[in-house]
């Protein structure tokens, strides 16, 4: 589960991770992507993807057995998760964050600061590729070209725009003594290079989830999937074959 969809970096590495389940969610897919809720002031906001979450849930009677998360989908997700009552087998998670007191890096600034629309204005799929080269090195053209999609008109940047600015850590503050309520076997997959969601960050998941295994990939990045993609998929692999159905 992400924020925003960048399906061609998991399709590269999902055969061994959907072999090991008969159900699954598209690879990649948000829930406004496998759900399309009624366009609302909202869409695409940080409680809009809750409310999608829940459509998915109330219209497919989806209810996971499992939840693997990164970046926005961590927020999103394990939220969601402790609103819902969602007692998941396994959780897997991967540069991401849940803490009140957490801090947003120096583009995700810009882009909620007043200056925001500018700033993505000045973003050409070059100088995108260029960003996205430096955070995750091995990152190939067709992740890039797939995850440029998502930026390349007016509509997807202000939907950009709208996720960044909906995001507030502080909403976090009741929620994050909660987190051993999901009292599920976790997977902390996390690169030591992550610039975005720093190794710390796994190290405090760990101090508050029950039961935990923290995996750091040491050439990987933020993008963990994309740096080291055969040992990602295998780790994760192997953590849903043993705790999840």
């Amino acid at each position: 589960m992400r924020g925003r969809s960048w399906s061609a970096t998991y399709r590269r590495c999902e055969t061994p991770v959907v072999a090991t389940r008969s159900r699954r969610w598209p690879s990649g897919s948000t829930a406004t992507e496998v759900h399309r809720s009624p366009c609302t002031s909202t869409a695409g906001t940080w409680h809009g993807h809750i409310r999608a979450l829940d459509d998915l849930v109330t219209h497919r009677g989806w209810v996971p057995e499992a939840l693997v998360l990164h970046d926005w989908g961590g927020l999103i997700g394990l939220r969601w998760a402790l609103d819902a009552g969602l007692r998941p087998q396994a959780l897997v998670l991967s540069g991401t964050g849940f803490f009140a007191d957490g801090r947003w890096h120096g583009l995700a600034e810009a882009l909620r600061g007043p200056m925001g629309e500018r700033t993505l204005l000045r973003i050409n799929d070059g100088t995108f590729a260029s960003m996205l080269r430096a955070a995750a090195p091995g990152v190939g053209d067709d992740v890039i070209a797939d995850a440029w999609r998502g930026m390349a008109d007016p509509e997807r940047r202000r939907a950009v725009l709208r996720l960044y600015r909906s995001g507030d850590f502080t909403e976090l503050e009741p929620y994050e003594p909660r987190l051993p309520e999901l009292a599920a076997p976790t997977l902390l997959l996390w690169g030591a290079r992550d610039s975005y969601a720093p190794l710390s960050g796994a190290h405090l998941f760990a101090a508050l989830l029950p039961d935990t295994r923290l995996v750091v990939l040491e050439q990987a990045g933020h993008f963990a999937f994309e740096d080291e993609p055969r040992r990602a998929a295998d780790e994760v692999a192997g953590f849903l074959a043993a705790h999840a159905g």
